[in-house]
């Protein structure tokens, strides 16, 4: 893989964490509740925050944690 491409998937994935889980938006949205981003964008000044490790995922198991994608 080049390094362009490489740069195009963090890109991707980077912008897929940001846009969420639809599903799991319009549940929170069902309860009354916003998502995590929605209350941090509430709370705190534009440019203010800075997410580190998006990227990241879980590596749990147990109670199907090994399926889900935080």
């Amino acid at each position: 893989m080049t390094m362009a491409e490489r740069v195009a998937e963090l890109t991707r994935i980077r912008q897929d964490v940001l846009d969420g889980v639809p599903a799991a938006t319009e549940a929170q949205h069902a309860k009354g509740k916003l998502t995590a981003r929605e209350r941090i964008d509430l709370l705190l000044d534009e440019g203010s925050f800075h997410e580190v490790e998006q990227l990241r995922r879980h590596r749990a198991t147990g109670f199907g944690l090994e399926h889900k994608r935080p």
